[in-house]
Parts: structure tokens; sequence; C-alpha cells
């Protein structure tokens, strides 16, 4: 299924587009809409379609200057170009951006389709090709000359002074000179093991730097990419890097089963310190146990715990378990547990005080590691009371050790993890009192909490497990949701109440979060009374 975005000022093509075609029996799915270009860029960068079909002439930002901003940050989009205007410098500026169809209003749906199918079969071909073992061996051995590797691996590990690395690359045309540079590392990994779709992402890898003077790239390892990326200013240095790795993650997820994760070092202003950089991603990366899911990681995302401590003894198991999980894992380690226990009931307040204290000992390692205290967390935990009452029976042995272990990664999220829960809640207030303006966007809300775009794009769906935009939404569909069961309120005015541009595109999203029209809400709401 390739997903379609559409961008036109005109409220009845956006209408008609989404109506018209038959989305559901179609290996094609609606997005989402904009009115201009400037409001779609945000809403595009969150929501990464693969096609985007634009209008060419909108107010703030037109088709053009969209599609020249989209190719830029995210390249893999497919672009297609509605106009009134039949004119040759219009369709020649649109070849150059890239743009894949220029179609002339007013079209039909066939019109449209015919255009969506070509483009389609053009995705599925590109995607057939990265599975192209031979092709993907060329390239690799076309790009991957072993003096160039071994030279750019002892760059990173710091083993050339700058004069020294600047005349070796010299000789090997690469171009290293630059006022600012930063490394990152994207790891591949694959559960299922599956070579077709490792050598689809490795093919992935190298397509997204390749062709670019400004990133340095190689395989270091048969599974880790090293990228060094060269720049003049350490805030748009920082920015490709996100987009560069955001660009990584979503071509591996689109046509492959493996997971990805992009760790970025820090900025550094010298070629004998680009081995700082490296080493600052190593670090992170190292500290990365769980690789079910892709993840962006940047050097100043744990900056602020740089001074605490990160040596987790590695010869305790449950320390080894519980540094990184989940509260939903909680469940599996009771359990492991509780299989330790066994069924032996005379042996069980001997068995239980063990396994309890065990318990307690990894949590109070984990607390001191993370730069606290286990008596300040939990103050009683170490009393021979606490410990009495917790191998009672059985139940109050789960209990207690849940208990424990909620304790402990609340502490550990908040003090480890929860370096931008600030700036998340920040987030979250600004969206929960600006909802209903219209042009509130990726861009206006990072611009708030003075962040780059793309970093809070990052952080924020990783910190809360949503995208901005569906954090948006379901802010937005609540307070219809109020309002239907409260007011009066046509739902057309609902909907500009509520940030919505358009009631029937409104109507299309209600639908679609709530699986009702607002008319069967409401009417629903007032059943129920």
């Amino acid at each position: 299924m390739y997903s379609v975005f559409i961008v036109d000022d005109e409220v009845i093509v956006r209408e008609g587009i989404r109506s018209k075609i038959d989305w559901d029996n179609l290996p094609f799915t609606f997005a989402g809409e904009a009115s201009d270009g400037e409001l779609a860029l945000s809403m595009i960068q969150e929501i990464k379609p693969d096609i985007l079909i634009t209008d060419i002439k909108m107010p703030f930002m037109d088709g053009l200057e969209l599609a020249k901003n989209v190719k830029k940050m995210q390249p893999w989009i497919r672009i297609i170009i509605l106009s009134g205007h039949d004119e040759f410098d219009y369709a020649k500026k649109a070849i150059s951006i890239g743009v894949e169809d220029y179609i002339l209003k007013p079209f039909t749906s066939d019109d449209l389709l015919t255009s969506m199918n070509k483009i389609a079969s053009s995705l599925d071909n590109q995607k057939k090709e990265l599975s192209d073992i031979a092709r993907l061996k060329n390239e690799i051995e076309a790009s991957s000359d072993l003096l160039r590797e071994k030279f750019l691996s002892d760059l990173i590990l710091g083993s050339f002074n700058s004069s020294d690395a600047i005349e070796k690359a010299s000789e090997l045309s690469i171009s290293l000179l630059s006022r600012m540079y930063l490394v990152t590392i994207s790891e591949l990994h694959n559960e299922a093991n599956s070579i077709d779709d490792l050598i689809t992402a490795k093919s992935c890898l190298l397509s997204s730097t390749v062709g670019n003077p400004d990133i340095i790239s190689f395989f270091l390892s048969p599974f880790t990419y090293v990228s060094i990326f060269k720049g003049t200013q350490a805030d748009t240095l920082e920015e490709q890097a996100y987009s560069s790795a955001d660009a990584i993650q979503h071509a591996v997820s689109k046509n492959t089963s493996c997971t990805v994760v992009t760790t970025i070092g820090s900025t550094v202003d010298r070629t004998a310190l680009i081995t700082k950089s490296y080493q600052d991603a190593n670090h992170i990366l190292e500290l990365c146990t769980d690789f079910s899911k892709s993840r962006i990681i940047g050097s100043q995302d744990i900056a602020s715990y740089a001074d605490k401590s990160f040596s987790f003894v590695q010869t305790d198991p449950l320390m080894d378990r519980i540094k990184y999980a989940t509260i939903n894992e909680l469940d599996d380690i009771i359990d492991q547990y509780l299989k330790l226990l066994g069924e032996d009931t005379f042996q069980f307040s001997v068995m239980a005080s063990y396994l309890f204290i065990d318990v307690v000992m990894a949590a109070s390692k984990l607390v001191e590691e993370a730069g606290g205290n286990i008596k300040d967390v939990i103050p009683d935990v170490l009393t021979h009371t606490f410990v009495a009452h917790a191998v009672e029976n059985r139940i109050t042995f789960i209990q207690q050790i849940r208990f424990v272990l909620e304790a402990v990664l609340t502490f550990r999220d908040s003090n480890l993890q929860g370096r931008y829960s600030d700036v998340i809640l920040r987030a979250k207030k600004y969206i929960d009192e600006n909802y209903a303006n219209p042009d509130i966007c990726l861009h206006s809300v990072a611009e708030e909490v003075h962040f780059s775009p793309n970093h809070f794009s990052t952080i924020f769906s990783q910190e809360c497990g949503i995208t901005f935009i569906e954090y948006l939404t379901s802010v937005r569909v609540d307070q219809a949701k109020h309002l239907l069961a409260n007011s009066q309120k046509r739902s057309s005015d609902i909907a500009y109440e509520i940030g919505f541009n358009d009631p029937h595109y409104f109507s299309y999203i209600f639908k679609k979060a709530t699986g009702y029209t607002p008319r069967d809400y409401r009417s629903n709401c007032t059943d129920n009374r």
C-alpha cells in the first residue's frame, strides 16, 4: 500500500480527490491533506507519505516551492503537480525539481489514478531492484574500495593526525576538508535473520548517502554503516544528520522487516576530533540493548547524564534484564522468578526470601547507577518488616516484587530517559492551548520548545509512542467529542472551532478516529442519556 497526501487551496478539489477515488479497493491509502504548502510541509515531515499530489498555485507557499522542500527533506516522496497553467516554464521547473508527473486542470479521477498507478509500478520496481543481490554486490564492490574503507576506519578510530589524514584522503580522492564534522552510526538488526531483507536494508543504507558530497559513508562491519557529515554550522549539520537518519529509518522499515538504530555523535571542528564524534555515537550504541524497534538517538539526548556512570554490573542477570526493561515486560521477569521459586510450600519462605533479596539488590544497583538511593525511592525496602511481609505467601511475593520493580523503572525513566520530559510537557501544553489555531504545525511547536523540526519530531514520537500529528489530531477529536455531546453547535462550526479549515475533512478524520460520523456520534450520545 502506498500513502497519498493532497495539497490544494481549493476545497472542492481536495474533496473530489478524497471522495471519488475508491481508496479501500486500490493499493493506495489516503494519508491526509492541507490547504497550502506551508501548512503541508510540517504535516508531510511527520506523515512521510509515498506520493504527494499538490496544486501549483497556492498562498503562502506554492506547489513548486513545496516540491523543492519536500525533495530536499524526504527525497523518496514521488510528486504529482496539478496545474491550471499550460506553460512550459512551470513544467520545466517541475522537471528540474524531480516531479514525477504534471497534470493539467481540469482532470478526472481516472487521469489521476493513471498517474498514481504509474508511480506505484515504479515504486514496486524500485523495491525489486533493492532486493537484487547481484546489483547490490556490484554497488558495494564499486563503492567500497578496500583502501578507502581501511583509511576511513582508521580515521574514525583516531589513527591519523590532521595533516596525515588530509594528505591520505587527497590520495584516495576523498574530499575531507570542512569547517565542522559529525559522525553517525546506523546498525541493522533482523530477528527473522532474513538474508534478502538484510541485503535490501544494506542497499537502502547505501542509496541514502550516495551522491551527496557532504557525506562520507562506508560499512565499518557487515551491518554497521558509518557516515561522516561535513558542514559549516553545527545546527545545520545536526539537522542534516537527523534528516538522513529519518530517511534511512523510513526506507528500511518500508522495504524490509529489519530495524535500524542510528546514533548521532557530537559536532566537532577539527579533523583530528572526528574520532571523538564517532566515539560519542558508538558509546550511545553500546548503551542500547533493545533493537526490536528502529530508533534515532543523538549525543545531546544523553548529554545531561554524561557525569553519571552507565557501567552496569554485567554479571547480574536481573540487572541485565531490568536496566532497559519496560513496565510491560515485568510479567515475564516475575514469571521467571516464580519458576525459580517452585511449588514446594515447605521451602517457600527460605527460597522466597533469597529471591526477593536478589530483586532488591539488583534494584538498588540500578537506582545507584542512575544517580539515586534505593532508600529514597522505596524508604522501607531494606527493612526486615518489608522483606518479611513480602515473603508471607505467593500472592504478596508477586505483589511486592512488582511494586519494587515498578518503582525502580519509574525512577530510571525519570532520571535516565527523561531528559525531554519537560520539553514534551511544554509541547503538549502548547498544543492543548493552541489546537484551535489552524496554522499550528510541527514547525511552530518545535520553534516554541526551541528544537529543530527533525529533532523534535524524533524525540516526540520516541518519547510519546505516537507522532506529533497523531497527538494533535487526538486532542482535536477529543474536543470535538465534547462539543458534539454537550452543545448544539453544527459539526461544520465545531470543525472550524477546533482548527480544521474544511468541515468535510474534519468529518473524514473524525470517522477515521472514532468509527462514527459526527452526526452519528452526537445521535449515540443523545440516545444514551
